[in-house]
């Protein structure tokens, strides 16, 4: 029996119907950039914004399994991958949607990622949807309404139609958040928790981290990357040993098989890692925050607890013992920040834009460069530096000044150059 192919998966994304996101992202700009990280599918994000919906139909055809492949005509950008990125992503119908509501006597406000199997399924949960909240008003609509019954209406929109917990630890609008989320799934879903089998890992943890909390065991850990523009695509992603079908995928999640694995961050890079208080520039990890409890040492007020402290809080397993069977999962660089800084240039210049451009030319979609490329064809194909990057970054060899209070970490893979002096 030939063994299933791997699939690069990333299901978290966005449209620029969603608030602070790219105004230049549409269904082919999207495939476009799925190609060129190398992505086998990927989410369409937003299929509650009414307008969205209607371009995603226009544009995509059902592929008879719970999929949509891009038109070629209605999707003339995919065109512009060069040769070497002529994959063929398939869209997935899901969206993001925010939970506000009251539990215990603390106001919620949750997170959750949706997946539906085709159009008709997307028609019939946005319509159970509305009841709860304006699905036009943001990409990412707020709704009036709990995280079970939102599951509830989820699991009767069609067959396989599920949920996912997004970004867990997020301080904030998360369903294990330290500002408005939960202890545990059981906790927020009450007798649907069993309906939840996956989880998304967010910037801020990775699955070594989530696997200190032994509730978490009984569901798999999937990331995504929470893309705000198109060219965000696959900083995180999962990664799956299944057909390309929407019945497969969901049933590799499911039972955790199916080669699962995921693509992460290095964590501290996130914008929650530590505590901390942006506005004053202050990050701390969870052991100097306690001893300040909680407060910044600047102003006196309250500092934004981390995802690090609050896994630190629920969990109940030391950091150095992962449980049997855990998810493999690789932390990688972005391509773009990886050439940023063998070049000392900003991320969004051209130079940057124009070496990232040749590394895929010559070797391929990104994610399979970061991944597999030998290294002394990176070398060959751009600076000599990024090739240098690379084999440090598969090794781990980082410095990285942690993330806090919204604000990214900052990541090093080359020794920092020499100060420039008077001599």
């Amino acid at each position: 029996m030939t063994a299933a192919a791997e699939l690069l998966v990333d299901l978290h994304v966005h449209s620029r119907y969603s608030r602070a996101c790219a105004r230049g992202i549409t269904p082919g700009a999207i495939a476009l950039w799925a190609r060129l990280k190398g992505l086998d599918i990927v989410g369409t994000g937003d299929f509650t914004h009414p307008e969205w919906l209607a371009e995603l139909e226009a544009q995509l055809t059902e592929d008879g399994h719970g999929l949509l492949s891009p038109s070629s005509a209605a999707c003339p950008e995919a065109a512009a991958a060069p040769p070497s990125c002529r994959g063929n992503p398939r869209f997935m119908l899901t969206t993001e949607v925010c939970a506000v509501y009251a539990a215990a006597g603390r106001p919620r406000r949750i997170h959750h990622l949706i997946a539906v199997p085709g159009f008709a399924s997307a028609r019939r949960c946005n319509a159970a949807l509305a009841r709860f909240g304006d699905l036009g008003a943001d990409g990412r609509p707020t709704l009036k309404a709990d995280s079970r019954r939102i599951l509830d209406i989820v699991l009767g929109c069609g067959p396989g139609a599920f949920l996912v917990p997004a970004h867990i630890w997020t301080p904030w609008c998360s369903l294990l958040g330290a500002r408005s989320g939960f202890n545990s799934l059981a906790e927020c879903f009450g007798d649907l928790a069993p309906e939840v089998f996956a989880a998304e890992t967010g910037l801020s943890s990775d699955p070594p981290m989530n696997r200190r909390v032994s509730s978490l065991d009984r569901v798999t850990l999937v990331s995504g990357s929470d893309a705000h523009s198109p060219a965000r695509l696959g900083r995180e992603g999962t990664v799956l040993r299944c057909k390309p079908e929407f019945a497969a995928i969901r049933r590799a999640l499911a039972r955790g098989k199916g080669g699962v694995g995921t693509i992460e961050f290095f964590p501290e890079e996130g914008k929650y890692y530590f505590d901390g208080h942006r506005r004053c520039g202050v990050g701390m990890h969870p052991g100097q925050a306690r001893r300040a409890r909680g407060l910044c040492p600047v102003c006196g007020k309250a500092m934004t607890q981390g995802v690090l402290h609050r896994v630190d809080d629920l969990a109940d397993r030391p950091a150095t013992v992962p449980p049997p069977g855990a998810q493999t999962h690789e932390h990688l660089v972005p391509l773009e920040e990886i050439i940023a800084e063998a070049l000392e240039a900003g991320v969004r210049t051209r130079a940057v834009r124009r070496a990232y451009m040749g590394f895929i030319e010559r070797l391929g979609p990104e994610l399979e460069l970061l991944r597999r490329a030998p290294i002394e064809a990176i070398e060959d194909a751009g600076p000599a530096a990024v090739g240098e990057a690379v084999r440090r970054m598969r090794r781990g060899e980082t410095a990285i000044t942690p993330g806090y209070d919204g604000a990214y970490g900052t990541i090093r893979l080359l020794p920092a150059p020499p100060r420039s002096g008077r001599s």
